[in-house]
């Protein structure tokens, strides 16, 4: 038997994450905690037998905080009875709700067994990894003043909006000569500029491009010379939606809140790296329990943008531990 419990809560972002679709100043994330009753293991494995996701709806797929707390209410009496796993995952689509579940489970098996999550994904040890940190879009002089207080950190990555990113650039690279450069358009780059914004972003050295046309009117990223290279963010969701892909794209963002969970994140990375893809693990503005499950596929990947908590006024309590852009791996009291 599994007790499951599902809360909403509300952490405060630090000033605002502006990207092109819009502002926000709260991160609203929905968490799935289960608990393991009657386990057989050891007293001290019991106490600890307790699994937790975290998930972040995202208006952008169609998702609201009703609408996946609703999803995962409908498996509640699966999970409660101990049903099948996979039974489980099946019945969620790809997206937040299965996230949280996945996660959940995943760092359930972890405290009900002892063996850690990073072994059960296949790795032999969890180390400390750079992550990227995002500058939200804005006028090209307040873009640049964030950047120049962040000049010190490795990979910055800087959202763009379309009309007078060429300005933001400039701006941006003026300020931190240093930095190693990421950008992310968020679709908002219009078909006709394409061409001219790759080249931009190649004088400015951007070392890669997320998305800079909607999901689905991407088609001319095949045609052209990619002078930077493109990564899928809204494009890719999970395996399904790689077929075609290859063309138009050099790397895709795995993101747990988009394929419904570490399991399915973990098939995607590697049917991705078979198909020549780089690979970017990347997160929405959430807390250190999104990030935990994330930082399994650190180690196969090209870029990491695992910056969530930084860009938050708190965390939770036995959050991940971050020096700079080092984010470490997380405690077993956090997750897995």
């Amino acid at each position: 038997m599994i007790a499951v419990e599902i809360t909403v809560e509300s952490f405060p972002i630090a000033g605002r994450f502006v990207i092109a679709r819009g502002a926000k100043t709260q991160a609203e994330v929905v968490t799935v905690t289960l608990e393991r009753a009657g386990s057989a293991r050891s007293a001290a494995i019991r106490r600890g037998a307790v699994g937790r996701g975290e998930c972040v709806p995202y208006a952008r797929y169609g998702e609201t905080i009703a609408s996946v707390v609703a999803q995962i209410e409908a498996v509640r009496p699966i999970l409660e009875a101990g049903g099948d796993v996979w039974r489980v995952l099946g019945m969620l689509p790809p997206g937040a709700a299965r996230n949280a579940v996945d996660c959940a489970l995943w760092d359930l098996e972890a405290k009900t067994t002892g063996v850690p999550a990073f072994v059960r994904a296949g790795l032999e040890r969890m180390e400390a990894t750079a992550t990227a940190f995002t500058i939200s879009v804005a006028a090209p002089a307040e873009m640049a003043e964030a950047a120049r207080l962040a000049s010190a950190r490795p990979l910055l990555k800087i959202k763009l909006a379309g009309e007078g990113d060429e300005e933001r650039l400039r701006a941006v690279r003026a300020a931190a000569p240093g930095a190693r450069l990421i950008v992310d358009a968020n679709e908002a780059w219009a078909p006709a500029a394409l061409e001219r914004m790759i080249e931009a972003c190649a004088e400015a050295g951007v070392e890669l491009i997320e998305q800079p046309l909607p999901a689905g009117a991407d088609a001319r990223l095949a045609s052209i010379k990619r002078l930077v290279p493109v990564c899928a963010d809204e494009s890719i969701h999970d395996r399904a939606g790689l077929p075609g892909l290859r063309e138009r794209y050099d790397a895709i963002n795995v993101k747990l809140d988009k394929t419904g969970g570490l399991t399915e994140a973990l098939a995607l990375a590697e049917a991705a790296t078979a198909l020549g893809f780089d690979l970017m693990v990347g997160c929405m503005v959430a807390t250190s329990l999104a990030m935990a499950p994330a930082m399994l596929l650190a180690p196969r990947a090209k870029f990491v943008d695992l910056d969530g908590p930084l860009l938050l006024a708190r965390d939770r309590p036995n959050g991940l531990r971050y020096e700079g852009s080092i984010v470490h791996p997380p405690a077993p009291a956090l997750w897995g």
